[in-house]
């Protein structure tokens, strides 16, 4: 046998390819859309999590912050404060901004000192500012000023305070660090505050002191020595290490799923790559002949053309990682005021390489099974295997695109911020995948069993599903998993929609109305119901607290939070109750009595009591305005939580909070026609409290949620163009054979229209026959997106689903014929000649 050189073969393999790369530019494109689909999810992620690190400082306020519910430091935890480094205090509140009209709009008001801010800078529409407004002056947002028509020199009310209006925000340096706010921001002087009489005892608002450190302190370890220092200081400590907890959790976890959205689509690009291939190596036949023929051994041949493949792949890969790479500067610049954060133009190397390495494994995965098959064929038996069909797989093949496979589950999983969710998502579409295999194998089988029909055209589309080198098992996959999509992707949209466009409004109240004074309680009441006899209210008592300790463990000693735990964080809505709550159902325990006035207990919700590994008889604490109160658990139930109710994580016992100044929270449900006047006469009735409009919030959930299934959308179009591709790749694949057919049958008499015909009978069985799977593959799938990662009822729509099945078979089967249709063309003499 003839050995040649890596130099020699490599120039072989150049000129080959130069000469035609037409056969490999599907195992080029289905690589380069899976490549750069990951890299663009994962530079974005690391992009946007990059910056929040990168302004950390600006976005928290300070290098650490301590935040305080309900109350503001005492004289020692200042002097605490300020032994530590320049802190600067800052209070927030939900309050109505009253304009001179009369028109009333929920605003976040927050109050600011002199030395705020303590990074960044405060800009005004007329420039930077430092320290607060003037005495008696205010500075509100464009979206404020522009829904009650303020301008600047004009006033607004809040609370008891009239305020001069001596500037519209441009830049809010901490607006990210605040976190979710329902109304637009406004801010004023600290020392202005207490002239709007907005704070009483029991008002719901938040102190937060940020503080300067020197260079060289270490933000992590001052905040647990002030935390030893002031045990019962129930404050909660922010470094600026993770500025913004919630919205880096919420990225990291959508970029997750995402990318295994986009690995879905790599994988799926994968059977795309290997049709491709087998496509290109059908094509090369005689040139694999001929080096046999001349001496080369199998294992050059394979060589040859397996340096092709890897040149073709290096290049399609490089293409997906440069595009990935500029996508989150792109969508920064097109859909910058969507991010959280814009991201800036930087090379993140780990996405990329893990990106690189996923397209470098399936490439192998793929591609070896029909570059090897090429090992094990004589060359007559290349110049025969149109008729003989493909030869086998060896178990060194085998073994090799299994450790690619496994190296792909490995990479999957070791990178993923929650491993157990990565490797069920891979599980699925690797069941997904052997589901496909296996209907693939079913079919031509069952093709092969059935009686042979008497109608010509029917017989011979019956017979191209299970002849030898029938495409039918690609085509099965490709068919199926661009079915499957297509229907998942249905499926979630309209459930989306469902959930915001019909569910919540029918069931939700028309207002929330925060810090109504305790003791006017029985006069609120009075007045709705004056307004609107129909009215249904729902008040509760409303406190602010932080979980402190839960059976025995001391919430600040533990080194990381127990999965699931998100109670933990920060402080928490609390009250009271001497019934059960409306939207609540006993699972566990027993509730107390109406009248019940012994030690405190507690009910937990189910989900929380299970991740905090609570049981019946243990203890629970919370700090609540510096005093902590420990509770014994006696009940767990479930919340209605999308009621748009009262509905809080913990209630406890009556008489637990008696000693704490505290308002009440209510929910306000009357007629439309009857809103209006509320939505005036609430604020003025009782100007410290807050009314939220309940339209408002759900205007803000559902842009939100439009976004995230947006984001899903076009990640799993990517899947849609790869499914695509693979469709192409299997008729590219079987389109030698299929010339062959065309060609005899053309030589028997058949016309053209008879050819495509059987083609298209053949694809409308296949297209039949996966879309019943589709569809129930496709809602399970969709099923576990919308009730597992967005906790929503699944409701998808039964005509859009449909449609969208029809549509989707409609345009496979166009793709189908589309390809079939240049076969019809092929010369009779020059076809058979080339065979």
């Amino acid at each position: 046998m003839l050995m040649l050189p890596l130099a020699t073969l490599w120039r072989i393999a150049r000129r080959d390819l130069a000469t035609r790369i037409r056969g490999l530019r599907l195992l080029a494109v289905c690589l380069f859309l899976g490549v750069a689909t990951l890299a663009a999810i994962g530079s974005l992620t690391s992009g946007i999590t990059s910056e929040l690190e990168r302004r950390g400082q600006t976005i928290l306020g300070g290098d650490i912050e301590f935040s305080l519910p309900q109350r503001e430091a005492s004289a020692d935890e200042m002097a605490g404060l300020r032994s530590i480094g320049t802190p600067s205090a800052t209070v927030r509140l939900r309050a109505m901004a009253n304009a001179p009209g009369g028109d009333a709009l929920l605003s976040e008001l927050k109050a600011i000192d002199g030395a705020y801010p303590l990074y960044g800078t405060m800009r005004l529409e007329s420039g930077a500012r430092k320290g607060p407004p003037p005495a008696g002056s205010i500075w509100i947002g464009k979206d404020l000023a522009s829904r009650l028509d303020l301008k600047v020199g004009g006033e607004v009310k809040f609370g008891e305070r009239n305020f001069r209006i001596d500037g519209i925000i441009a830049e809010e340096p901490d607006r990210l660090g605040e976190g979710f706010t329902l109304g637009p921001v406004a801010i004023i002087g600290l020392s202005d505050l207490p002239a709007t009489q907005l704070i009483q005892p029991g008002s719901l608002y938040e102190s937060k002191y940020r503080v300067r450190l020197p260079s060289d302190a270490n933000p992590e370890a001052v905040g647990k020595a002030l935390s030893a220092r002031f045990p019962d200081a129930g404050w909660d400590i922010t470094d600026s290490s993770n500025g913004a907890p919630g919205t880096r959790r919420f990225i990291e976890r959508m970029g997750q799923f995402l990318s295994l959205v986009g690995l879905a689509a790599l994988v799926i690009a994968g059977i795309g790559v290997g049709n491709g291939v087998a496509s290109y190596l059908a094509g090369k036949r005689p040139g694999l002949a001929t080096l046999k023929v001349l001496g080369a051994d199998s294992a050059t041949v394979q060589r040859i053309y397996g340096l092709q493949i890897l040149t073709v792949a290096a290049v399609a890969i490089g293409a997906g990682l440069a595009v990935g790479a500029l996508m989150p500067s792109l969508i920064g610049a097109v859909a910058g005021d969507v991010l959280p954060v814009r991201p800036g133009f930087a090379l993140y190397p780990l996405p990329l390489i893990v990106s690189a390495a996923y397209g470098l494994l399936i490439a192998v995965a793929f591609a070896l099974p029909p570059l090897a098959a090429t090992r094990h064929v004589p060359a007559a038996g290349l110049y025969r295997a149109t008729v003989d069909g493909a030869a086998r797989i060896d178990r060194r093949t085998i073994v090799s695109v299994g450790a690619a496979l496994a190296a792909i589950i490995a990479l999957a999983v070791g990178t993923a911020r929650e491993p157990l969710f990565a490797l069920s998502f891979i599980g699925a579409a690797i069941g997904l995948l052997l589901i496909l295999v296996g209907l693939g194998w079913l079919v031509r089988r069952t093709a092969s069993r059935l009686p042979r029909p008497k109608r010509p055209l029917l017989r011979l589309a019956v017979a191209n599903l299970h002849r030898p080198g029938a495409a039918t098992g690609a085509l099965v996959v490709a068919l199926g998993l661009g079915l499957t999509l297509f229907v998942t992707l249905a499926a979630i949209q309209t459930s989306i929609t469902a959930e915001i466009a019909r569910t919540v409004p029918q069931r939700a109240p028309s207002f929330f109305v925060l810090d109504i004074p305790r003791g006017q309680a029985a006069e609120f009441r009075s007045m709705v119901v004056a307004a609107a006899p129909d009215a249904e209210v729902n008040m509760i008592p409303a406190l602010r607290g932080s979980v402190t300790e839960f059976k025995g463990q001391r919430v600040d000693e533990l080194a990381e939070l127990p999965e699931g735990a998100w109670v933990l964080r920060g402080d928490r809505g609390l009250t009271y109750s001497p019934v059960l709550p409306n939207g609540s159902e006993l699972v566990g325990g027993t509730w107390w009595p109406a009248d019940y006035r012994g030690p405190p207990l507690v009910s937990v919700e189910q989900e929380v009591a299970a991740s905090l590994g609570l049981k019946l008889g243990d203890t629970l604490s919370v700090n609540v305005l510096g005093v902590e109160v420990q509770a014994k658990v006696a009940s767990f139930r479930t919340v209605e939580w999308d009621n748009f109710g009262l509905n809080y994580v913990l209630v406890f016992s009556p008489g637990t909070f008696d000693a704490a100044p505290h308002n009440m929270v209510a929910t306000v449900a009357v007629p439309p026609k009857a809103e209006a006047g509320l939505a005036r006469s609430i604020p003025r009735a009782f100007p410290s409290a807050s009314l939220i409009q309940v339209r408002d919030v759900v205007s803000q959930v559902t842009t939100l949620l439009t976004q995230m299934s947006q984001a899903i959308a076009a990640a799993a179009s990517i899947a849609i163009l790869a499914g695509i591709a693979v469709l192409i790749g299997a008729i590219a694949a079987s389109r030698e054979r299929r010339v062959y057919d065309s060609v005899i049958l053309k030589q028997l008499g058949a016309t053209r229209g008879q050819i495509l015909g059987a083609q298209a009978m053949e694809y409308a069985v296949l297209a039949g026959i996966l879309g019943a799977l589709a569809l129930g593959l496709g809602l399970a799938g969709a099923w576990y997106v919308v009730t597992q990662l967005f906790d929503f009822r699944f409701a998808p729509d039964p005509l859009v689903v449909g449609l969208t099945l029809i549509g989707g078979a409609g345009l496979s089967f166009l793709i189908g014929i589309a390809g079939s249709w240049p076969l019809l063309s092929a010369k009779p003499a020059q076809a058979l000649r080339s065979l």
